[in-house]
């Protein structure tokens, strides 16, 4: 009997990507088995191998362990809550409510590679300021526990105190499978930022040097959060940091900061030259070691004046004889607004980069007090979270990191800054950047401001926050098209006044200064040119919120919707029977065709925004994702007809409930057949 293949029901096997990955690259130092022949790679890699027992990097209590968290896959998996979110079946947006480690396991087959920039805002470690799981080995078990959706049984998730002796390595532990399993996601050109101050910023450094690479370091940012130090201390920190790395320096590419309107005013061009806009650049290049270039060192001659001007005493031109001669001939070198001093040149904005470099002393960046005017603005209370991070600092973020239709991820997500920043960014460009942000469903306190105001949990927050910049987006389109009526009136009435203008300066009288008349026309001519102006720019506005993704979907971590054999079960009758009748029923009571899809497609390596079509073929329900690319039937009595539909469309993939084949052998047989006849490369049955 022909059989069919299992569709896994864990996330990636971290060890066996990895195997994968070196497999790539070094056939030969496997064995027969598929296992590495550590002496044959040694040979392989020759004195590149470190044999020594003392190296230098960062080792901590529990290290051993993280490497064990990484490679445990997750059996969970994200329920779709399409009420909870905006416009969910159009939207590319993602906001995913849950453990944040948990999810980025199960975001490997489905994002591996996709994203191009990672933000995270991380808990800075400063003593009872973040939660963590206490069991590495039970993290979805933990979660559930944490979140009161099963008993708590011991498990639970914990702050960590500055007193507590494992004060650092508690927090390195969080981190790091985190930062390990979110370097898969990031593209070959992507970057990650990450908000720290002193407490951790040295751990973090070398942890990421290890995950990423010492040599992927990028640059630390230096944001001025406050206009003054705080007065507790005698020296005050009235800054934070940001760590960048990048998953490659040789294919990262990063974007240059825009140009101020400040910086463009001094670009003018008084001359009309051809080239356009000018400012004065220095034509003087200076000497390295004291040594003069003698082909550089040479007079440039005023043709205003014919007065011969040499460099100066410490340097030499920039330029040969050759190239300061086309310079002249094409009006490209300056002698001053008078035509007699000495030579500059002209730097033309049409020849200059399009932006500047981003400095290291963010000053420019808002405040940590507009993070806080933010929420109070958006939520109505300015307390209701503690310390968000300004959106207009992470829009700077996302302008170095992302273009205008990348992903960007934030696990630690917060009040949701970083999908404000996109949504907003977006809206001025008209990009098309998307967001997955992951956060945590931590309780508020019931006598907390949050708490007060009907918020359970953080990720409440975070998900009405984006609600409501969506909200305020949509206000602004509908305050735009009002402004353009208005507009419009104002063009109406003005043109009536041309109108009457002009008829007077027509019929014409002794006591008519037409000449006035007319220039009174032509200065309302003028205005409504301007008016139009301004319509044209609103209409740009509304043109590009209508191309922005204005929506989210929401999806909640849970256990499977099927239910797997777990060979960690303690080998007794009772606990080996209660496993056997929960697979009586292989899907979970109460799991929707919704929940399983959702699953299947996350499992199957599609994004959680994979578009997906309902058709009814044979008289069945068949979900027809990413144009036909993979057929899933959910339904529990295949028939030969519906196989035989599903096949003949020659999708690349199909999976059907093993459920719905009701044990006759014949049938998935020959479905088997007729799938590898139609050419399906993979058919698979959970």
């Amino acid at each position: 009997m022909e059989t069919i293949d299992k569709l896994p029901l864990t996330s990636l096997e971290m060890t066996d990507h990895q195997r994968e990955q070196l497999k790539a690259i070094f056939p030969e130092v496997f064995t027969e088995s598929n296992r590495i022949d550590w002496d044959r790679l040694r040979l392989t890699l020759g004195e590149a191998v470190d044999t020594g027992k003392e190296r230098f990097g960062l080792n901590w209590p529990g290290k051993a362990d993280c490497f064990k968290t990484i490679q445990q896959p997750s059996r969970a998996t994200l329920l779709p809550a399409p009420d909870e979110g905006v416009n969910a079946d159009d939207t590319q947006n993602v906001f995913i409510e849950g453990d944040n480690l948990e999810v980025l396991k199960l975001l490997q087959k489905s994002y591996l590679g996709q994203v191009k920039m990672i933000y995270i805002d991380p808990p800075y470690n400063t003593g009872n300021d973040f939660v963590y799981p206490d069991n590495y080995g039970e993290n979805l078990d933990t979660y559930l526990a944490y979140t009161g959706q099963v008993d708590e049984q011991g498990r639970r998730f914990a702050t960590n105190t500055d007193t507590d002796g494992r004060f650092h390595s508690k927090w390195l532990n969080m981190m790091y499978p985190r930062l390990f399993l979110a370097k898969n996601l990031l593209r070959e050109d992507g970057v990650i930022f990450i908000s720290i101050d002193d407490s951790e910023l040295e751990n973090l450094k070398r942890i990421c040097s290890e995950i990423f690479g010492e040599e992927n370091f990028i640059e630390l940012i230096i944001w001025k959060k406050r206009s003054t130090p705080p007065n507790d201390k005698v020296i005050g920190a009235n800054h934070d940091y940001i760590l960048v790395y990048c998953k490659s320096v040789e294919r990262v590419k990063l974007n240059l900061r825009e140009r101020t309107a400040e910086q463009l005013s001094r670009y003018r061009n008084p001359d009309d030259h051809p080239k356009g806009a000018w400012t004065p650049g220095d034509l003087m290049a200076n000497v390295k070691g004291g040594r003069y270039v003698q082909s550089l060192y040479f007079p440039i001659q005023n043709p205003n004046t014919g007065e011969d001007h040499y460099p100066s005493s410490n340097g030499n031109w920039r330029f040969n004889q050759d190239k300061i001669k086309k310079l002249l001939e094409n009006d490209e070198i300056y002698f001053g607004e008078d035509g007699k001093g000495r030579p500059k040149l002209k730097r033309f904005l049409s020849e200059v980069k399009e932006g500047i470099a981003y400095p290291t002393i963010w000053d420019f960046a808002p405040l940590n007090t507009d993070g806080s005017k933010e929420m109070g603005m958006l939520l109505g209370n300015m307390t209701i979270f503690d310390n968000p991070k300004p959106s207009g600092l992470i829009k700077e973020v996302i302008k170095i990191g992302a273009t205008q239709s990348d992903i960007v991820l934030d696990f630690f997500a917060g009040s949701a800054t970083t999908a404000h920043a996109v949504l907003e960014l977006n809206k001025e460009d008209g990009g098309n950047r998307k967001f997955v942000c992951v956060q945590l469903p931590e309780p508020t306190a019931e006598d907390s401001e949050a708490g007060k105001a009907g918020y359970q949990t953080i990720a409440d927050i975070s998900k009405e926050r984006i609600r409501r910049v969506i909200k305020r987006i949509d206000q602004e389109r509908a305050q735009l098209v009002e402004e353009i009526r208005q507009l419009e009136d104002s063009i109406a009435i003005k043109e009536e006044q041309a109108a009457e203008r002009q008829q007077t300066a027509n019929a014409g009288s002794l006591f008519t200064n037409t000449d006035a008349v007319k220039n009174q026309v032509k200065a309302i001519h003028e205005q409504i040119t301007k008016l139009r102006e301004k319509i044209a720019e609103k209409e740009a506005q509304i043109e590009r919120i209508d191309t922005t993704d204005k929506g989210f979907r929401v999806f909640k971590l849970a256990p499977s919707n099927f239910n797997v054999w777990d060979a960690s079960v303690a080998k007794t009758p009772e606990a080996i029977q209660t496993q056997l009748f929960n697979h009586i029923d292989h899907i979970r009571a109460g799991a929707t065709q919704a929940d399983l899809l959702t699953e299947l497609l996350l499992k199957s390596g599609f994004p959680l925004t994979t578009p997906v079509e309902t058709l009814t073929l044979a008289g069945k329900t068949v979900y027809s994702v990413a144009d036909g690319e993979l057929l899933v039937c959910l339904e529990e009595q295949l028939t030969q007809d519906v196989i035989k539909a599903i096949a003949d469309r020659r999708p690349s993939r199909v999976i059907c409930l093993d459920a719905g084949f009701q044990h006759n052998d014949p049938l998935k047989t020959n479905a088997t057949l007729l799938m590898k006849d139609r050419g399906v490369v993979k058919f698979q049955t959970v």
